[in-house]
């Protein structure tokens, strides 16, 4: 079993002529045409020449490089965000509960309609009135 490779011009603009797989010399079980079209050699996959320039592939390789490193620099300051954002939240966390609200004994609560004044209605809370109004 053998592959011809065609006739092509290289990277540099040569012309090379065409050639059977396996050449003379090299492995026996390299009888694929392998390479791109501008760059061929025997090799023993058949599913390894890709029809286009070898140029082209390091372009390739250059926007995927920089689709990656642009993807790893916004994963980067995300995570630094989330970071900074823990550390705020954790450093300004008030050392006890606070709801804004007074906690008092359980009892209800009345208006005085003398003083009109709220007061809890609870054994064990004396409210005493204040100087200058009338109890």
């Amino acid at each position: 079993m053998s592959a011809d490779c065609s006739s092509y011009y290289n990277t540099d603009g040569v012309f090379v002529e065409a050639f059977s797989c396996p050449k003379p010399g090299s492995a026996a079980f390299a009888v694929y045409c392998c390479g791109f079209n501008d760059v061929k050699y025997c090799c023993d996959d058949p599913n390894s020449f890709f029809p286009y320039e070898y140029g082209y592939m390091w372009w390739l390789s250059i926007g995927a490089l920089v689709g990656l490193s642009v993807a790893a620099v916004v994963l980067l300051a995300f995570l630094i965000t989330v970071c900074v954002l823990c550390y705020l939240f954790i450093a300004t966390k008030p050392s006890r509960l606070d709801n804004g609200l007074p906690l008092r004994a359980p009892g209800k609560i009345s208006v005085c309609l003398v003083t009109q004044r709220w007061q809890w209605n609870d054994p064990h809370i004396h409210w005493r009135p204040q100087r200058g109004t009338q109890s």
